[in-house]
């Protein structure tokens, strides 16, 4: 015999939720699609949004990671550009030393240069100052017997000064044969005008007693007679 079947509150409650539940699946399914599109709709627009904020982030992280590049590219850049200034001035610096260096060399050589010349026209200018007495007679003697290649000593021509005049450029001699025939012997070396005139040396004065005249021609006669005045120890 069939077992009957009691129907508690509890099942009529269950039967009505599924009831109402199949009731909603209808309606969605057939005239209830204008509440399931804002559902769906709102979904895309979460999607969306999250999708936005990922790409943001990434286009942010590019950002900062080109402009760290950049930044690092220009730091490169001024590291060398500070090299390659450092090194611009180090060569600079040696070359303004050499060049100095240089300049004062130049500046040093034109200064000597002037000096010489300023020394040399100051040996045309002033020319070489003698004493006037017998020291400084004989001396410029021997300077222009010197450039006009006649023989001759200090001592030569001081020994036989000493003996002829005794160092007097006046003296005459007034008692020996040419005295008697008119040509006395005058001056430091006793020399007479025929024979002065003969060996007069250019560029002394023409004057038999002009000391250096005098000595000059003697020391060119006794050159040409004897080899040199300082084989002459007597009267000549």
């Amino acid at each position: 015999m069939p077992r009957t079947i009691r129907i508690t509150r509890s099942h009529k409650l269950a039967t009505a939720v599924l009831v109402a539940a199949g009731s909603v699946t209808a309606i969605a399914a057939t005239g209830g699609q204008s509440d399931a599109q804002p559902a769906a709709a709102k979904t895309s627009i979460a999607a969306e949004k999250v999708a936005g904020v990922s790409t943001a982030k990434e286009a942010a992280a590019e950002k900062a990671a080109q402009e760290t590049a950049a930044k690092k590219v220009a730091a490169d850049a001024a590291a060398k550009k500070a090299v390659a200034e450092r090194k611009a001035a180090a060569e600079k610096a040696v070359a303004d030393r050499k060049a100095e260096a240089k300049k004062s060399a130049e500046k040093a050589r034109s200064e000597k240069q002037a000096a010489n010349r300023s020394t040399e026209r100051k040996a045309v200018a002033a020319p070489k100052q003698y004493k006037n007495n017998l020291d400084g007679w004989i001396r410029e003697s021997l300077d222009i017997m010197k450039k006009k290649n006649i023989p001759g000593s200090y001592e030569g021509l001081h020994r036989n000064i000493m003996r002829e005049s005794s160092g007097n450029p006046n003296a005459v001699n007034d008692w020996d044969i040419n005295a008697q025939n008119g040509i006395p012997s005058k001056g430091l070396l006793q020399v007479i005008q025929p024979t002065f005139d003969a060996y007069h040396v250019n560029g002394t004065e023409k004057k038999l007693t002009d000391p250096v005249a005098n000595i000059t021609a003697a020391a060119n006669y006794a050159a040409d007679k004897y080899g040199s005045i300082d084989k002459v120890d007597s009267a000549y």
